[in-house]
C-alpha cells in the first residue's frame, strides 16, 4: 500500500522509467496470545478518524503499474476513472458494500497475472506514535470480516517511517484487533504466524498509515503448477509483465509465435501458453478470501465455472528451448501440471545454434544468463560452475566479466537466421545493446527480485549478403 499518487493509465503498455523507490521494511507480529485478564482500555486519540469507504489495492513490481492497470481494465471492464496508478500498485475505487468489494477481489485474484496480491484497504489516516496505530485499528469492524474462532496475523511494511520498531507497531495493531473482539464478543482470535486464516496488512510511510485485509493469501505468482525449478526461476508475475510489455496478443486474429530460447523451467513459455489457451492463472490454487465472512461460495463457484468454460485450443504457437536437458524435463512437467503440455513445444539445444522453430517471424522473449541472477552479490564464478554442473554449454556463459564475446556471437546468429523477428531480452546490464552490437528500439525498466533490469527490444534485420 502506498500514499495516493493519482496518475491516468497511459494508452501504451509501459510507462517511462523513474527512479526506484526505497524498498519497504517488512515484519510480522509474532507474539502468540496467552491467557490473561482483560486489559485496561487503551487511549484512543480523538483526532484519529477512519476512512469510511474501503477500496482495493493491487501491489505490483515497480515500473509495471501501467501494465497492471491495463490488465485490471480488461478483467473488470471498469472505467479508467475508477483506477489510480500509485507507486508500485493500482488502487480501485469501485464503491459497493463488503460483499461487492470481495466479489471484485475474487475476480481479480482469479484472473490477474501481474498483481502480487489483492488487498482490501479498510482505513487510512495520519499517525505520529504507536498509540495512533492502535486507535485507527480499534475503530474498524473486524468482526464483520472474521470470527474469534479464526486465526490471524499482522504483516507490516514501511517506507521512511519515524517509528523505531516496526515489530512493535505490528503488535499494537494485533492488540487493537484482539481488544475489539474481546470487548464485543467476549473472546479474541488467536495469532498464527505460519498459516493464518486471515492476514491483516499495515503499511506506514513518513506520515500516514493504511490497514488492509489480504484476500490472496500466498502471493499470486504462486500459480499452483510449479514444482520443478532451477536455481533462479523467474516469478510468474514477472514473466507475465514481460509478455505484456511486448504487446503480444495471443487471442488476436493473427497472433505471432512466441519463443523463449533460454526457457529454464518454463516460466515464460508456460505463462504464454496459458494466455494462448485463455486459462485463468488462479484456477489451481486456494485464496485467503475463502476464510472471510463476506465470502460467497456460490459466486466464487460461478466465477470458476465461467473461467473453465473459456478454456480453448491454443490460439498462438508457443515454443521454449534450453541447453540443459534437465531443465527441459522440468519445463515439460510444469507444463503438464499447468494444463498446457499440448500448447507449448519444448526442446533442448544450444542458444547459439538453435534455428527458428517456425517459418513465421515472431517474438523472441528471454531472460539470458547473468551472474547476479543467481547471486545478487555478483558471484559470477560460482554461477558459471553451478550452471555447468547442470549441463549448460560453456558458450552460454563467459568466464570474462561481461560476456561480450558471447553476446556478439548471439547477435550474429540472430542476424543470420532470425531476420524479421523481434527480440526482447531482460538484463541488468545497461550496456547490453553495445555488447550485442544492436540498437535497441525500446528499454522498459523492470525488477527481477532485487535486481534492477531493463527489458530491451531489438528489431532484427536479416544480414546483408
Amino acid at each position: 500500500m502506498r500514499a495516493p499518487h493519482r496518475r491516468q493509465i497511459p494508452r501504451g503498455a509501459a510507462h517511462r522509467p523513474r527512479q526506484s523507490a526505497q524498498k519497504p521494511v517488512t515484519t510480522t507480529a509474532s507474539r502468540p496470545p496467552s491467557p490473561r485478564p482483560a486489559p485496561a482500555p487503551h487511549p484512543v486519540p480523538a483526532r484519529q478518524a477512519a476512512q469510511p469507504a474501503p477500496y482495493l489495492f493491487l501491489p505490483c513490481a515497480a515500473h509495471t503499474e501501467a501494465l497492471l492497470g491495463a490488465e485490471v481494465q480488461r478483467i473488470t471492464a471498469l472505467p479508467e476513472a475508477a483506477l489510480t496508478l500509485q507507486r508500485a500498485g493500482v488502487a480501485i475505487h469501485a464503491g459497493g458494500d463488503d460483499q461487492q468489494l470481495l466479489a471484485l477481489a475474487m475476480q481479480l485474484n482469479l484472473h490477474s497475472r501481474i498483481a502480487q496480491r489483492v488487498l482490501i484497504v479498510l482505513a487510512q489516516g495520519p499517525y505520529q506514535r504507536e498509540d495512533d496505530l492502535y486507535a485507527l485499528a480499534a475503530q474498524l469492524p473486524w468482526e464483520q470480516w472474521f470470527t474469534p474462532a479464526q486465526t490471524f496475523k499482522i504483516e507490516a511494511t514501511a517506507q521512511r517511517s519515524p517509528l523505531k520498531s516496526l515489530n512493535f507497531a505490528a503488535l499494537r495493531i494485533k492488540d487493537a484487533v484482539a481488544d475489539r473482539f474481546r470487548a464485543r464478543q467476549g473472546q479474541r482470535p488467536s495469532v498464527d504466524t505460519q498459516r493464518p486464516q486471515v492476514r491483516i496488512h499495515l503499511h506506514l510511510d513518513a506520515q500516514s498509515q493504511q490497514l488492509a485485509i489480504d484476500t490472496s493469501g500466498a502471493p499470486l505468482f504462486k500459480r499452483g503448477w510449479r514444482e520443478d525449478k532451477g536455481d533462479a526461476p523467474l516469478k510468474e508475475t514477472l514473466a507475465a509483465s514481460m509478455i505484456a510489455a511486448t504487446g503480444w496478443q495471443p487471442l488476436s486474429h493473427a497472433p505471432l509465435p512466441l519463443y523463449d530460447p533460454c526457457c529454464g523451467s518454463g516460466t515464460i513459455a508456460i505463462e504464454a501458453a496459458q494466455m494462448a489457451c485463455d486459462i485463468a492463472p488462479g484456477l489451481q490454487r486456494r485464496f485467503a478470501f475463502e476464510h472471510l465472512l463476506a465470502h460467497q461460495p456460490q459466486h466464487w463457484q460461478a466465477l470458476r465455472e465461467q473461467a473453465l468454460a473459456r478454456r480453448r485450443a491454443p490460439a498462438a504457437p508457443v515454443f521454449g528451448s534450453d541447453i540443459a536437458h534437465r531443465m527441459v524435463d522440468f519445463a515439460r512437467r510444469n507444463a503438464e501440471r499447468a494444463g498446457v503440455a499440448h500448447a507449448v513445444q519444448l526442446r533442448g539445444g544450444d542458444l547459439l545454434q538453435r534455428l527458428p522453430p517456425c517459418t513465421q517471424p515472431g517474438i523472441l522473449l528471454l531472460n539470458p544468463p547473468y551472474g547476479t541472477r543467481i547471486d545478487a552479490a555478483g558471484s559470477a564464478g560460482r554461477n558459471l560452475q553451478a550452471r555447468r554442473q547442470m549441463g549448460f554449454s560453456a558458450r552460454e556463459f563467459s568466464d570474462d566479466d561481461d560476456g561480450a564475446a558471447f553476446f556478439a556471437q548471439l547477435a550474429a546468429h540472430w542476424k543470420s537466421h532470425y531476420g524479421g523477428w523481434t527480440a526482447w531480452l531482460l538484463s541488468p546490464d545497461m550496456k547490453l545493446p553495445g555488447k550485442l552490437r544492436l540498437k535497441e528500439s525500446r528499454r522498459v525498466p523492470m525488477w527481477n527480485g532485487p535486481i534492477d533490469c531493463r527489458l530491451f527490444r531489438f528489431d532484427l534485420q536479416a544480414r546483408r549478403s
